[in-house]
């Protein structure tokens, strides 16, 4: 049965039973058999074509992922707030967008347009472009090719040298955000090259100066935060407890 679940993880919205079979490596009529089993249960959903996809009791366990994810996010951006008393958020990626996990908002009201579920550009917040910074080198370059981006030749290859920066100094800036304003981020990692999170915060552009004190404390709040991260449930999970009901299947 787990390994029927699985199928439907990276694989296409709906499957066929011939398809989950191949990709549990079942014989068809095991496979038929715990399908039944799955949909009745609520885990699965078969619709009148014959296609099965991942039903209404899986996505409520998301939810409850995403809730841990954010209960998680909450308390060390509290501790992060408390230290710079600016906006601070949580965000991971969700596809071609930065998705906001969590937000914590600081007392500049220009900076309150952004809030929890929200998502947002990978290009243009910071992040975003630490998200798609520690990505691997063909996923990058396939979000600087795709046609719907909306920059020129000379953008995309200004943000692929800016990318190859923020791994470098290992925290991205990006102004404005907001009107009058800035943010800065850094990766939560699980190894030095996968980054499941960006934390971040969102200051007015007049605290600039103050970015190497804010670095700091966001990488403290980051490194207090990863060994949580390792154990956070499948991203896809996260995502799909934030989706609006309407948008969910089953």
């Amino acid at each position: 049965m787990l390994a029927i679940l699985g199928a439907f993880e990276d694989g296409p919205a709906t499957l066929t039973l011939t398809e989950i079979a191949a990709a549990a490596q079942l014989p068809m009529p095991t496979a038929h058999r715990l399908a039944a089993e799955l949909v009745e249960w609520g885990a699965l959903r078969k619709d009148a074509g014959g296609r099965y996809r991942v039903g209404r009791r899986i996505w409520k366990i998301g939810q409850n992922a995403g809730r841990e994810l954010r209960d998680s996010a909450r308390r060390h951006l509290s501790d992060l707030f408390t230290l710079t008393g600016e906006t601070c958020q949580l965000a991971i990626r969700d596809g071609e967008q930065a998705l906001v996990i969590e937000r914590i908002y600081g007392s500049a009201e220009a900076l309150r347009s952004t809030k929890a579920g929200d998502r947002l550009p990978l290009h243009s917040t910071a992040v975003g472009l630490v998200l798609l910074a520690y990505e691997p080198p063909w996923l990058r370059e396939a979000y600087l090719a795709r046609p719907g981006l909306p920059l020129d030749p000379q953008d995309r290859r200004r943000l692929a040298e800016e990318l190859t920066a923020v791994r470098e100094r290992g925290h991205a800036v990006c102004a404005p955000e907001a009107p009058a304003g800035c943010s800065i981020a850094v990766p939560v990692l699980v190894d030095p090259d996968h980054a499941v999170a960006a934390i971040g915060l969102v200051t007015p552009a007049a605290v600039q100066q103050h970015r190497a004190r804010h670095v700091a404390a966001l990488n403290q709040a980051a490194h207090r935060m990863e060994p949580e991260a390792r154990r956070w449930p499948n991203t896809r999970a996260i995502v799909a407890a934030f989706q609006p009901p309407e948008a969910r299947p089953g």
